[in-house]
């Protein structure tokens, strides 16, 4: 990833992600949430269309029809971006938004 270059929310990019359980790294696609001091919070996103999420067909510009994990968020260096696949459109991204809304709404009780 070049230096320099702000992500921003709704990119679709490949970058090295660590499994929750093992230490194993791997070059997978994810969604910016957002980015802050090269510091970027992202979404997973899986092929295994049987897993629960926001579906991402390849009409949409993934390779394979796949899944967005809200349910798998996590934080990676800028460094860790290796590139910017493509950028989910204006509805695609209030579904993501609405999404985690409705998921964080307890933290408002």
């Amino acid at each position: 990833m070049r230096i320099g270059k702000m992500l921003k929310s709704g990119d679709v990019v490949l970058a090295s992600v660590q499994f929750s359980d093992t230490f194993e790294i791997k070059k997978r696609p994810a969604v910016v949430l957002f980015e802050e001091y090269d510091n970027v919070v992202v979404a997973g996103i899986t092929s295994n269309t049987e897993m629960k999420g926001i579906p991402l067909a390849k009409k949409e510009g993934a390779i394979k029809n796949s899944v967005i994990k809200l349910n798998y968020i996590f934080t990676i260096s800028k460094e860790m971006v290796e590139k910017t696949l493509f950028h989910l459109k204006k509805e695609k991204k209030k579904i993501i938004f609405d999404e985690l809304a409705r998921m964080l709404s307890p933290l408002r009780e």
